[in-house]
């Protein structure tokens, strides 16, 4: 790691001078430098021993093999001259730490050079993937990658985002609304946007016949804590909502057999106190609602379920982490409606054909939900995400007549 100045840490690239990046050309979107760049960290990471400690980074090293890269490729073969818009100025959140590897590949792909700010937390995670990537540019045959790529580190100061502003063709922000409005007072040029991702909420849908037929619950059990626990709920992609579809005894039935098999799950789960108070406000706060809500009878502070009598508008403010969960039963689908506003992002699903939930997106057009996925997939990565296909919004369509 260089010293860059008295704030700024710079965890992979060699440049002295940011600025350069300001020189720098574009290239077309998916370069197969790139492509073999990212196979080659693809190897390092995954040669690693210590990656075994952290399955987010063996699933980012998963992500970027090259024949991985290459049929996410297929999609964008027919879209005619596409050039990198640029500099991309890269605000990763304090979650999720391999998100900004994930943001990092977008932009490269796009044919754009990158700079990315990490945050400021000391994640392990983080650290082996920069010491991969920079393994692979000192090999020496990456040059085009070298001129193009920086990863930096420095604490929340407005004169450096707004240095780094500067250089931006796209600016992307990762983070809550108000890392955003903080990141949004540095000025961009006229020409440059954001691309903000914000603070975003999902839910999970199980149909309750068919989780009590399910033959291996413990799988489906593990999946979920995937989605949900890994990352204490604070993923926007982790379930806050679960929502059964099925009448009265029969949701009862699912839940208590999906629950049982969650709470062996949990044996090495642990939570601090700080996390077990934050339950407990949350649910005091909450107890007053006239929709009415119910806490369930639990074994220990790792599994809260708070059922609802009804559902409301303002669900998402009675949010909480740590294994807290909101939970309503239905036979109409469509009462989901109300509950579902513009920050919702994710609807995990158990027991649907997607043709049944295609024609639910179709028929209740939610203000909110960009993705529906299968359960145990809310935190997979994909180039679209919350609704922004990224490889065509940070590159730019050149047309020649």
């Amino acid at each position: 790691m260089r010293v860059l100045s008295n704030q700024i840490d710079l965890l992979v690239g060699e440049y002295t001078s940011l600025s350069q990046f300001a020189q720098v050309q574009p290239l077309e979107i998916f370069p197969p430098a790139v492509l073999s760049f990212w196979a080659q960290v693809s190897v390092r990471l995954l040669s690693d021993r210590q990656i075994k400690q952290y399955p987010d980074v063996a699933t980012f090293a998963f992500f970027c093999r090259k024949a991985h890269l290459l049929s996410l490729q297929k999609s964008y073969l027919d879209t005619g001259l596409r050039l990198g818009r640029g500099v991309i100025f890269h605000i990763a959140p304090s979650n999720v730490p391999v998100n900004f590897a994930y943001s990092l590949l977008a932009g490269m792909l796009s044919g754009n050079a990158n700079v990315v700010r990490v945050s400021s937390k000391d994640f392990v995670q983080v650290n082996l993937i920069c010491q991969a990537i920079q393994d692979v540019l000192e090999q020496g045959e990456f040059g085009v990658i070298r001129e193009r790529l920086s990863v930096v580190r420095y604490p929340r100061d407005s004169e450096i985002n707004q240095y780094l502003s500067s250089l931006a063709d796209v600016r992307v922000i990762w983070g809550g609304d108000a890392t955003i409005s903080e990141v949004r007072r540095a000025a961009l040029s006229a020409k440059a946007y954001d691309i903000c991702f914000a603070d975003r909420y999902s839910f999970a849908l199980f149909k309750a016949e068919a989780v009590m037929a399910h033959q291996d619950l413990q799988g489906l059990a593990r999946s979920f804590f995937n989605d949900t626990y890994l990352f204490d709920q604070n993923a926007c992609s982790a379930p806050r909502l679960v929502v059964w579809l099925g009448d009265a005894k029969t949701a009862e039935t699912a839940q208590q057999m999906f629950w049982t098999a969650m709470h062996a799950q949990l044996l090495d789960y642990g939570i601090d106190a700080v996390a077990a108070i934050d339950k407990l406000t949350m649910l005091c706060t909450h107890a007053d609602d006239k929709a009415g809500i119910h806490l369930r009878p639990r074994i220990d502070n790792k599994l809260w379920r708070v059922t609802l009598d009804r559902l409301s508008s303002d669900l998402d403010e009675h949010r909480c982490a740590a294994g807290y969960f909101l939970e309503y039963a239905t036979q109409d689908l469509t009462e989901l409606s109300v509950a579902v506003n513009r920050k919702y992002q994710t609807m995990a699903y158990f027991g649907f054909e997607k043709a049944e939930l295609g024609g639910l997106m179709r028929k209740a057009r939610f203000l909110g939900i960009d993705r529906v996925v299968p359960v145990g997939q809310t935190t997979d990565f994909n180039l679209t995400w919350d609704g922004h296909d990224l490889i065509y919004a940070l590159s730019r369509a050149c047309t020649v007549l």
